[in-house]
C-alpha cells in the first residue's frame, strides 16, 4: 500500500508545523518566497489566486523540486467531479489537498476511495485529503445569512465529525474550534489544520476567528497556515524565526 507523505505524527519540529500561504499574484513572487523560506518551514499553500494565475505547472515545478505543497482549492462539486479533481491533484504530487465538507458524505467518501485507488495503482505517494469546515472569515451572522441556523462552533464540530466518518485525514478549522473538534473526534490520526493564525505582533486583517500562534498550538493544532504576517514582512526569514520561537516556547 502506498504510504501518505505525512506518515510520522505527531509533527516533531516547530518548523514542520508551519505552512506558508503563497497568497501572491505571480509565479515569480511565489518562487522568491519558496527559495527564501523552504529551509525554514514545513510546507507552502497554493490557493485559488496563485493557481488561477500560474496553473498546475507551478504546482508541478514545486513538487518535483521536493517542496511540500498544500493545494488549497476547496473542491466542492458533484462527487464524480471532485473525486476526479482530487486524483489529478495527487498526480501533481501535492502533499495535501482539500475538499469542502458541505459537499456531503458521498462526495467525501468517493474522493477518499478514488485517490487511494489511483495512488496504489500508479504508485503515487498518497496526499493528505482534508475537509474545509467553515471559513475563518465567517461568523454566526454569515451562516445565518446563507440559511445555516447553527452557531459556528456547533457546525464546525458536526462537519468535522462527518469528515472523520468519511475517511478524510483531517479538517481545516479555526483555532477557536480545535479543542471542541479534538473532544468530539476520537481518531488519534485526525489532523487539524488551522488558518487565521497571527503572531502576537500582527493584525487580524479580514479574518474573524483568529488566535495567536501559541494559542493555536496549545489548543492542539497540528499545522498552522500563515500568510500575510510572513509574506508581507520586511524580513520574511526573521518573521518565521519569531513564529518558531512562539511554538517552541509553548512546548516548554
Amino acid at each position: 500500500m502506498t504510504k501518505p507523505f505525512a506518515s510520522k505524527y505527531p509533527v516533531q519540529s516547530a518548523k514542520e508545523k508551519i505552512i506558508v500561504a503563497l497568497d501572491v499574484a505571480t509565479a515569480s513572487e511565489a518562487r522568491r518566497i519558496v527559495t527564501e523560506l523552504r529551509e525554514h518551514v514545513g510546507a507552502f499553500k497554493i490557493g485559488s489566486q496563485l493557481f488561477t494565475a500560474a496553473g498546475h505547472s507551478l504546482v508541478k515545478e514545486f513538487t518535483e523540486a521536493g517542496i511540500k505543497i498544500f493545494l488549497d482549492l476547496k473542491f466542492h462539486d458533484i462527487p464524480n467531479t471532485v473525486a476526479n479533481a482530487a486524483v489529478e491533484a495527487a498526480r501533481l504530487g501535492v502533499w495535501m489537498l482539500n475538499v469542502h465538507t458541505l459537499g456531503g458524505g458521498e462526495m467525501m467518501r468517493r474522493t477518499v476511495e478514488e485517490v487511494q485507488t489511483v495512488c496504489e495503482k500508479e504508485k503515487i505517494a498518497k496526499p493528505l485529503v482534508i475537509g474545509v469546515t467553515i471559513l475563518t472569515s465567517s461568523n454566526d451572522a454569515t451562516l445565518h445569512e446563507v440559511g445555516i441556523n447553527a452557531e459556528v462552533e456547533a457546525e464546525v464540530v458536526r462537519l468535522a465529525g462527518l469528515a472523520a466518518e468519511c475517511g478524510l485525514d483531517g479538517v481545516v478549522a479555526s483555532p477557536q474550534e480545535v479543542a471542541a473538534i479534538k473532544k468530539a473526534v476520537t481518531r488519534h490520526d485526525f489532523l487539524i489544520v488551522t488558518p487565521g493564525i497571527r503572531p502576537l505582533s500582527a493584525t487580524k486583517d479580514d479574518q474573524k476567528r483568529v488566535k495567536t500562534v501559541a494559542q493555536a498550538i496549545e489548543c492542539g493544532s497540528d499545522f498552522i497556515v500563515i500568510g500575510r504576517p510572513i509574506i508581507q514582512a520586511e524580513n520574511r526569514s526573521e518573521a518565521v524565526k519569531e513564529i518558531i520561537g512562539e511554538i517552541e516556547t509553548t512546548h516548554k
